[in-house]
């Protein structure tokens, strides 16, 4: 059996993006310490990762139907130059509403694991 080239960069991308979230959860509450000078980073903290799940909830299925429509590699790579844009947001971010915009962005174009997932349908047999 030979390996299938697109499945493997698929793969990559897939796990990419799964350790870029897996490193915000603990870098996450030492930024929200520097930007909110109170009590209140516990609750600052949970809003930005339910802001981002929600959404990825609410856009997911519009990206879906792009990735239908435009194909799954255009998709995809916004994807992926969402959460850069959102890690770079991250490491600059001068304000807490700017970490917001960030989470909200990355939220948006979140799909990579349903874009990915209905790549490699396509693609196996």
């Amino acid at each position: 059996m030979k390996p299938n080239r697109p499945l493997i960069v698929i793969l990559s991308t897939v796990a990419l993006d799964a350790v870029g979230i897996g490193l915000i959860m603990p870098v996450l509450p030492g930024l929200l310490r520097d930007l909110v000078h109170s009590n209140d980073v516990t609750a600052h903290y949970g809003i930005l990762l339910a802001l981002y799940a929600l959404m990825q909830f609410a856009c997911a299925p519009v990206l879906g139907a792009l990735s239908d429509r435009f194909g799954r590699r255009p998709v995809l790579l916004v994807s992926l130059a969402g959460a850069a844009v959102d890690y770079a947001i991250m490491a600059t971010a001068p304000f807490l509403w700017v970490l917001y915009i960030g989470r909200i962005v990355a939220g948006i174009t979140g799909a990579t694991g349903a874009v990915a997932g209905a790549y490699i349908a396509d693609i196996t047999d």
